[in-house]
Order: C-alpha cells, then sequence, then structure tokens
C-alpha cells in the first residue's frame, strides 16, 4: 500500500524520540504522533544510568547535555550501593530532569529529519498483512495515516497497546504515592528508603532552587486520577507521615503514582510492536524506567530499519521480543524488590539488615549495582567462549592509519562494525558481501585492559547497538554466519 512513511511512532517521550533518531539514522522515514501540544516540562525522572550514559557517547549526542555532573552513589530499595565498584564503567548522570533528556532527544531527531507532529491523537488502527493504517485527529480534523509499521511509545496507559489488544498481565496497584517538586522551601534531605511509622518519605534538592519530595503513605488506597492531586492533599500526606507543615511552599508541579507492575506478553503483534512504558510498567525504584525504555528503544531502531529495508533476516525482528522482554521481566522482579524493602513497614527491617550486611562485600554490590544500571545485560548471539559475546563492546582506543579513533566513536552512525585487529586481508574479504552495512575497519588496539575482555582477541563484530555479535577467538560459529544471521544476505560483489 502507499505509505505516508515507512514507520509511524507513536509517543514523543524518551523511547519515540530515541526511537525515530534510531530510524533517521538508518535512512527510514519516520512520523512522530504525540497527543500533546508541548512538552509539559516535568521531570518524572531525573538523570540517567550508565548504560545510557554509553547509549548516548556511542551516537555522540553526549556532549549535548554539557557538563553533567556525575555519582558512583547509588541504592537498592534504599539501602546505600557504591556503583563504583563497576570498573571501567561510566557513572550514573545525577540531577538531569527528564525535560532536559527529552529536549536534546527531540532536537537530535529533528536534526536527523524525524518528522515529529505534535497535537495529533491516535484513535484507532488497523494491523493488515501489508502495513498498518491509523486514524489520528490533529488540528485539521481527522485523517488517515499509513506505514508499514507502527510503534507504541506512547506510555503505560498506551491507546496502541489497548488497540492492537496485547495482552498485559501483573498487578494492580496497591497504594498511592506523590510526587512534587517545590519552590520557597529548604528541608533537610532524606535518602529514599527513610522509613517512618506511617511510610516512607524522600526529599532531594534540584539546579534552579526546587525541592524534590516523594510521600507513601502505607495504607492510602489507590485512585483512579483525571487530573493530578492537589498540594494540599500532599501537604497533609507530609504533614501526617513527619509533623512539618509545608503547605507555604509553592508547587512547580504535583503528581502521583502507584506501584502496579505490568508485562505485555510479547512485543510485538505482527506489524505493531511496543517499546518503553507501553510495554511494561514499574514501580519507579532506582531511576530505570526511562532507562530501560531509550534501551529499549536503540535495540529495536536498527532492527526494525533493516527490516523495512529487505535487508534482515526474516528472524531478525524477532530478536527484538526475546531480548528486551527478558530485561523488562528482570526490570519488574528488582523493582518489586526495592518496592518491598522501601515501602514496607518495620517487619521488613530484619531483611533490610541483612542485606544491608551482605552489601559489604564487593560481589554483591557489583551484582546489584550491574543490576540496576543496565550493565549486566547479555544477549543470546550464539555459542562461544570469548568473554564478550552478547555484551557491549567496551570503549578501546584505535589507531587506524595516521588518526586515532575509538570503538565508540566508530559506532555513531548506528552501522554494523567489523574490526580487524591484526590487518587479517582474508578476514575483511569473508566480510565484503556485507560493507553497505557493516564499516569494515582495520585498527591496531591502544592499551587493553585486563578486565576488559579483549586481551587476546583478534576481531570483533559488533551490533549497531554495541553488542558484540561475533569474536576471535572464541565463537562457535563462523564470521560469515554471524554476519548473515544480525545483517542479512550478503550482496553480490
Amino acid at each position: 500500500m502507499d505509505a505516508d512513511a515507512a514507520v509511524i511512532v507513536v509517543g514523543a517521550g524518551p523511547a519515540g524520540l530515541t526511537l525515530a533518531a534510531e530510524l533517521r539514522l538508518a535512512g527510514v522515514d519516520v512520523i512522530v504522533l504525540e497527543r500533546l501540544a508541548e512538552r509539559t516540562g516535568e521531570s518524572r525522572g531525573l538523570g540517567f544510568t550508565a548504560r545510557t550514559m554509553e547509549v548516548f557517547d556511542q551516537r555522540g549526542i553526549l556532549p549535548r547535555f554539557g557538563e553533567i555532573e556525575t555519582s558512583r552513589q547509588g541504592h537498592f530499595g534504599g539501602l546505600p550501593v557504591d556503583f563504583g565498584v563497576l570498573e571501567g564503567a561510566w557513572q550514573a548522570a545525577k540531577t538531569v530532569p527528564q525535560s532536559v533528556t527529552e529536549t536534546h532527544l527531540e532536537q537530535w531527531a529533528v536534526s536527523l529529519g524525524a518528522d515529529i507532529r505534535r497535537s495529533h491523537e491516535l484513535l484507532s488502527l488497523t494491523d493488515g498483512d501489508d502495513g498498518v493504517e491509523v486514524e489520528v485527529r490533529g488540528p485539521d480534523g481527522v485523517q488517515t495515516l499509513r506505514a508499514d509499521y507502527l510503534v507504541g511509545c506512547d506510555g503505560g496507559r498506551s491507546t496502541v497497546r489497548k488497540a492492537a489488544g496485547f495482552d498485559f498481565p501483573g498487578t494492580p496497584s496497591t497504594m498511592e504515592m506523590f510526587l512534587a517538586d517545590l519552590k520557597g522551601i529548604e528541608l533537610e534531605p532524606r535518602m529514599i528508603g527513610e522509613t517512618l511509622p506511617g511510610g516512607m518519605v524522600m526529599v532531594g534538592p534540584l539546579p534552579g532552587g526546587i525541592t524534590r519530595i516523594i510521600v507513601c503513605e502505607r495504607g492510602t488506597p489507590p485512585q483512579r486520577r483525571d487530573a493530578p492531586p492537589s498540594f494540599d492533599e500532599v501537604a497533609d500526606a507530609w504533614k501526617r507521615l513527619t509533623g512539618q507543615d509545608i503547605s507555604h511552599a509553592e508547587p512547580v508541579w504535583v503528581s502521583s503514582f502507584g506501584d502496579a507492575t505490568r508485562q505485555v506478553t510479547e512485543y510485538r503483534r505482527g506489524r505493531v510492536l511496543l517499546a518503553g512504558d507501553s510495554a511494561h510498567i514499574h514501580l519507579p525504584a532506582g531511576g530505570q524506567g526511562m532507562n530501560t525504555s531509550i534501551q529499549d528503544a536503540v535495540n529495536l531502531g536498527w532492527k526494525l530499519a533493516a527490516t523495512v529495508r529487505g535487508t534482515a533476516s526474516p528472524e531478525l525482528l524477532d530478536t527484538y521480543h526475546s531480548e528486551r522482554h527478558a530485561v523488562g521481566k528482570r526490570l519488574l522482579m528488582n523493582t518489586r524488590a526495592q518496592g518491598l524493602l522501601f515501602l514496607s513497614g518495620p517487619e521488613v527491617q530484619p531483611l533490610r539488615d541483612v542485606l544491608n550486611e551482605l552489601i559489604r562485600y564487593e560481589d554483591v554490590s557489583r551484582h546489584l549495582a550491574a543490576m540496576v544500571s543496565g550493565l549486566e545485560i547479555t544477549y543470546d548471539v550464539g555459542t562461544g567462549d570469548h568473554p564478550l559475546l552478547g555484551k557491549r563492546m567496551p570503549h578501546l582506543a584505535l589507531t587506524t592509519g595516521d588518526r586515532t579513533t575509538s570503538s565508540t566513536r566508530l559506532l555513531h552512525s548506528a552501522r554494523g562494525l567489523l574490526l580487524d585487529l591484526t590487518d587479517n586481508p582474508r578476514l575483511r574479504a569473508r566480510a565484503a558481501g556485507w560493507s553497505d552495512r557493516v564499516d569494515i575497519v582495520t585498527a591496531e588496539p591502544g592499551e587493553v585492559s585486563a578486565d576488559s575482555g579483549l586481551r587476546g582477541t583478534t576481531a570483533v563484530l559488533v551490533r549497531p547497538d554495541g553488542y558484540v555479535a561475533w569474536a576471535a577467538p572464541g565463537s562457535h560459529h563462523d564470521l560469515p554466519m554471524a554476519l548473515e544471521r544480525w545483517f542479512g544476505r550478503p550482496r553480490a560483489l
């Protein structure tokens, strides 16, 4: 059918904007439909994790954020964890409001040619054998748009998810919690997880003289709201828990959230896919939601682009579900565990005490830090004993000819990357049929640390999302097999 774009993305949040940019890097036309006329300026998320820092760095957009304050301090369920035990990893960004992140992502996507249409609301969709048709209400009335594929990035109450009939099992919210950004008040900082007889509160300073508070009052039933709670409700709950009167503060914005935990059973149905909160909702513990959503989009973008262009193997798009559903399932597991730690009453204190003791062991801290930051992710890319198979390619300084570069910089274009680290003409010749999709680079590596997993490595095949798909020596399948699995059949030479 005649398509208005190869892909329509619904939702201009972090997932939708990242996906739009990734598709444009691959030369795929994309329309982004956003119900809101403009960004709200609200920021549920603050900062981004080490894995998202890596993602932004591999696309060359980290400088857009200016000087970023980072921290090695994190928590698991309110229990302090030193993320500095993750040697060689980026530290997490602190106090970068989600609104700032969205601004930079939108500017990036637009600079690449994404067509972002605000004040456009999805009304219905029809998934056919040869494409997807959507009915949209915009400033000029109702219109019909067509695309090869549709991706729902429209949040926890996703219209796409409901219209396409995705199953969304899980557990409903058991309580309501408040979040508010305030001006004109000074409060002593309180770490998340500071439990009180009636619940939990948090206080954290933000740039611009703003104070963020979170109020979790146990026993408060969840409510279905059509509008945010009033600041009076927040102030009353704060006073009940702490005895402090904050009613004189000026609210910048107020929101509520719950502890519902749900995940779709499949991330793809036909030509409709889901990413971000459309696919999974959970308690916002450890700031993982936005980061997982962005990483969903980076995993999907190159696969969907290759499918649209006709260069992908038939099974490639299916790996989006198999890889990211497992990540989402683990995300829901760890956020539920964290919720038990900082939302429960004194009956859970013995468990907190035991975990505090365990966290003093570096292996335990490393395990929890990697889980929360996304650094533990390993995809199934085939058998082998190379330590980097299925993991992210670490930053590696390289010399190519008379210039210096890095493995990270070579991923800016979002293409595949074959690094020949020993100047092997035969290796490069075997990959020549994929050179239209994979950059084949001969380079001399700089200093390789003992814990990088690269000692003794002669060649590495890196997917566009930065994960190692093949390495030598150590992969139990040959290079052409790996290239065909991830990049489709070779072109005729």
